[in-house]
């Protein structure tokens, strides 16, 4: 493997990288949002100020599965770069388009594992935490 086909891997690795540290960041930010609308209501929560915390979890779930979105098409694109020739290295970073076998449609990331796994639990847990605030 010549140094520009390696440089050109790397070049999407750090890509890859990117998206995932900004899914992970969106976690954080969310649970981050939740607690603080929670902590910020206590006196004074009512059904609307609870209900507001669903907005952030929305609106997180939908960017996360877009970073999830592209990282999963870049990770096509690199499987792609390592197959080509080294002298058909063309520093491309454009990922494919979206495809169902690949897993990076937009609606296969939104109702992934990763993302259901995580955001679920959360809106369950706030509901939790409304029903007893209620009583």
């Amino acid at each position: 493997m010549n140094e520009s086909k390696m440089k050109y891997l790397e070049m999407i690795q750090a890509v890859i990288s990117r998206m995932a540290q900004n899914c992970f960041l969106l976690k954080g930010w969310a649970i981050t949002l939740i607690v603080g609308i929670f902590a910020l209501s206590a006196n004074n929560a009512g059904l609307i100020i609870y209900l507001l915390v669903y907005v952030p979890i929305i609106l997180f779930w939908v960017m996360d599965s877009y970073y999830l979105q592209l990282e999963r098409r870049y990770k096509v694109l690199y499987e792609r770069a390592a197959k080509i020739d080294a002298d058909s290295v063309d520093f491309n970073l454009t990922p494919p388009k979206p495809d169902m076998r690949a897993k990076t449609l937009y609606p296969q990331s939104l109702f992934s594992r990763t993302e259901m796994g995580f955001y679920l639990p959360l809106a369950v847990m706030v509901a939790l935490v409304i029903a007893i605030g209620e009583m």
